[in-house]
């Protein structure tokens, strides 16, 4: 069953490789591929989180190299999670772009397939290095999705995105390079061996390595200050992009996660814990920063971008706690933030589509002839954004409320995720009721109507909120166990010794 760890990353990847060779076949055959492609990557990411629920880690190593030397994929219940939250979200952005945003510039599909190739590699990569290569895969491939269709508004925003994400690929290698020269190794196993057992002359140089990788994990999930790229630059994304970009974000808090429990955790001599003092204010932060970009946005899908580093702010913020009760709520919240959000992009791109020259923009506009149910999708959303019950939300944030234990630390995260809300349900009302319920006279250029494929996907992401809600329990359980593997690195550590041809060990 270990070849099963290799199926999320080749079947995107074949499939990508193969819709190059198709690229003069009928667009049709091409689409059934792709999505053909995408559903067998929901498939493996279901198979593959039964596999890692049992507690066990499973290692597959390429070309049978015993690793540390090897290039070795590694799963467990925080990288199964990640690959079906990723591989979900990917299918309904797939449904949605076919027979709408596919045909606006050439190989959409291809690039989407790379983009997830690359996001699963960096999920199951075991190693430092791999995890840049990961990155390099599906930053290429956004660079392409992001400029997917043209324009000048797409243009400056994805070239601020380039060149921000090219100094932190090249701060990357610096900080990679700083470490293996002190340790030999960028196996993250073998590192968490090596890290507690650097001598006091090495340890300073270690430290800027770790502390620089943080750096880099910190622009890649957009905390404060190097946030402000995103708003812009997923704003003018076409909308089944912009909500696969929901996950982006997630994929610097991943590593984060990885590498900062793992290799610099609470076994790390000297440098445990490293840098984890900065996160919980920088994160506090950003999510104030975050309330008020939603308050002064003028577009919905400025909203919804602001949202993307609200959740940000929310996520470090309890992963900041450094305790496993924080990790879980994080994870809990982190479902339910990727697909709410995702499926609010998709919704804010047809409601654009129904108000002719007003697009997106929080004006009063001529109704909606889909108003109702456009409408109702928002204010699902939104109600699950804003953290208000009965939906996935109000329970993820009240788990990461309940993961804080009383003093400074509780006053502070109470107090801004709070507030926050609070702000934060008062920029949805007002952008909503502008939006659906203020019309006014007006000329529509075009009123596009709703297909069946556009409808189930952003319904269904939407929809996912209330699926939360209602295995609310079972998933709890899951993130608990997952946090709890996180915080006790050795099972991790014992891949070192696991037999290449093995099935794993606990």
């Amino acid at each position: 069953m270990n070849h099963w760890l290799t199926a999320p990353i080749l079947i995107p990847l074949l499939g990508g490789v193969l819709q190059i060779f198709m690229a003069y076949a009928p667009m049709q055959l091409r689409r059934t591929l792709a999505l053909a492609t995408t559903v067998l990557m929901v498939v493996a990411a279901v198979v593959l989180l039964g596999l890692a629920d049992d507690g066990t880690y499973r290692m597959y190593a390429f070309g049978h190299w015993q690793p540390p030397f090897g290039i070795v994929l590694v799963l467990d219940r925080l990288a199964a999670l990640m690959l079906l939250v990723t591989a979900i979200l990917a299918l309904f952005c797939h449904i949605y772009s076919i027979h709408r945003t596919d045909t606006q510039g050439p190989h959409f599909h291809t690039l989407f397939l790379f983009q997830l190739t690359g996001l699963n590699i960096a999920f199951l990569t075991g190693d430092l290095f791999n995890l840049f290569v990961a990155f390099e895969v599906l930053l290429i491939a956004s660079y392409g999705l992001l400029l997917h269709g043209g324009g000048s508004t797409r243009t400056v925003p994805g070239l601020h995105y380039v060149v921000l994400n090219l100094i932190g690929s090249a701060l990357f290698l610096i900080s990679v390079g700083m470490i293996y020269s002190v340790t030999g190794t960028l196996n993250m196993a073998d590192l968490a061996v090596q890290v507690p057992n650097i001598s006091s002359e090495d340890l300073p140089l270690v430290k800027a390595g770790g502390m620089l990788l943080l750096v880099v994990f910190g622009l890649k999930a957009a905390i404060l200050p190097l946030c402000f790229w995103l708003p812009r630059a997923y704003a003018s994304a076409t909308a089944p992009v912009a909500a696969l970009f929901a996950v982006m974000t997630k994929v610097g808090i991943y590593a984060i996660l990885r590498v900062y429990t793992l290799v610099f955790g609470d076994e790390a001599g000297e440098l445990a814990n490293l840098g984890m003092d900065w996160i919980f204010p920088f994160a506090l932060i950003t999510l104030a920063v975050g309330v008020v970009g939603l308050l002064g946005s003028r577009t919905l899908k400025t909203l919804i971008a602001w949202q993307v580093i609200i959740s940000v702010g929310t996520l470090l913020a309890a992963i900041g706690l450094s305790t496993s009760a924080g990790t879980s709520a994080a994870l809990f919240y982190l479902i339910n933030t990727t697909w709410v959000v995702g499926g609010l992009f998709l919704v804010v791109d047809l409601v654009s589509d129904q108000r002719g020259s007003a697009t997106d923009k929080i004006v009063t506009a001529p109704r909606m002839h889909n108003r109702a149910l456009l409408g109702t999708l928002f204010l699902l959303g939104a109600t699950a954004n804003a953290g208000l019950p009965p939906l996935s939300g109000f329970f993820a944030k009240l788990l990461i409320l309940q993961a804080v234990t009383p003093g400074v630390e509780m006053a502070l995260l109470w107090s801004v995720i709070l507030i926050g809300g609070f702000f934060t349900l008062i920029a949805y009302s007002h952008a909503g009721s502008i939006v659906f319920w203020r019309n006014n006279e007006g000329h529509i250029e075009s009123d596009s109507k709703l297909t069946l494929p556009v409808t189930v996907s952003a319904t269904a992401l939407i929809g996912l909120s209330i699926v939360i809600v209602a295995l609310a329990g079972p998933i709890s359980r899951y993130t608990d166990a997952t946090a709890a593997q996180l915080h006790n690195p050795a099972g991790y550590i014992e891949i070192l010794e696991m037999p290449v041809f093995s099935e794993g060990k606990e």
